[in-house]
């Protein structure tokens, strides 16, 4: 996983990124009738049930516009909220607030909506020895951000990016000729390299986890479309020799069943890819 700096770098980047998309030149809207020295007080209210998310990311912006804004909090990340609360109050220059509402909407509403949804898919695997991952599907730009979400709604981050880990999938595995090879080839790259990244492998079919089993060194083995029966299969066939995990159009419905094969891990793009943002807003007080 990445660390702590480049995750902050990341979150920088995506404020900076964000305002230079939504200001550009400047808000000729609040420049044109708000003084510069206007000093005004807003609360985020939440029009919406589920779990908050995003109150760090916005104490951010808020501090990136204006270091002298105060933000005072009344209910942190990954607490649950109702209609008709109100999550925090910011003082400061009523133009800087305005510059930055839309973007701590945008975000907010989309973490508290990937927080929610993993709360419940970490109930749905409560009393399991499974845990819930996210994936690379994820919107391009604020990925650090969805998956910052998944973290508060109390799943776990897969790999960040293409350069934390090895996964090697189907195509990977088509391309290399097959997965001894491809593991062969990986391993062999790492070396020359110098780099010191785990692996996993997606496999198939139950003869793709047997071939699997026969090279060392790799850290999970990926379940992919498997059935319930041929995973609980594999689970046995795997033991302790690597991690495991499913995937593969696994929902509410079926994820507690997956877990109950006894696989480490359940891995869902739907955590990032398929959720209605939280209804949030920023009032003027």
């Amino acid at each position: 996983m990445i660390s702590k700096q480049q995750f902050d770098k990341e979150i920088e980047l995506i404020i900076a990124n964000a305002i230079r998309e939504d200001v550009g030149l400047g808000d000729y809207s609040s420049l044109s009738c708000i003084p510069k020295e206007a000093m005004g007080k807003a609360q985020l209210l939440v029009k919406d049930n589920g779990i908050i998310a995003g109150v760090e990311f916005a104490q951010r912006v808020f501090c990136q516009l204006d270091p002298t804004s105060e933000v005072e909090v009344y209910i942190n990340d990954g607490e649950e909220v109702k209609n008709g609360d109100i999550v925090f109050e910011v003082k400061g220059s009523s133009q800087l607030i305005l510059k930055a509402e839309r973007l701590v909407l945008n975000a907010m509403q989309r973490m508290s909506a990937i927080a929610t949804k993993t709360k419940t898919y970490v109930a749905l695997l409560d009393g399991t020895n499974t845990t819930i991952l996210d994936t690379r599907k994820t919107t391009p730009g604020i990925r650090a951000l969805e998956k910052w979400a998944v973290k508060i709604g109390g799943g776990e981050n897969h790999r960040f990016a293409l350069y934390d880990m090895i996964m090697l999938k189907d195509n990977h595995i088509d391309f290399a000729g097959g997965i001894t090879k491809a593991i062969q080839k990986t391993k062999q790259y790492l070396k020359e390299n110098n780099l010191d990244l785990k692996i996993i492998i997606e496999a198939r079919d139950l003869g793709e986890v047997q071939e699997i089993l026969q090279v060392e060194g790799i850290h999970r083995i990926l379940l992919d479309n498997f059935s319930y029966e041929d995973t609980r299969k594999a689970v046995e066939m795997i033991g302790d020799k690597t991690q495991t995990e499913s995937s593969g159009g696994i929902n509410e419905e079926t994820m507690r069943k997956y877990a109950e094969c006894g696989v480490d891990f359940i891995s869902s793009g739907a955590l990032t890819h398929s959720i209605y943002n939280m209804d949030l807003s920023l009032k003027a007080v």
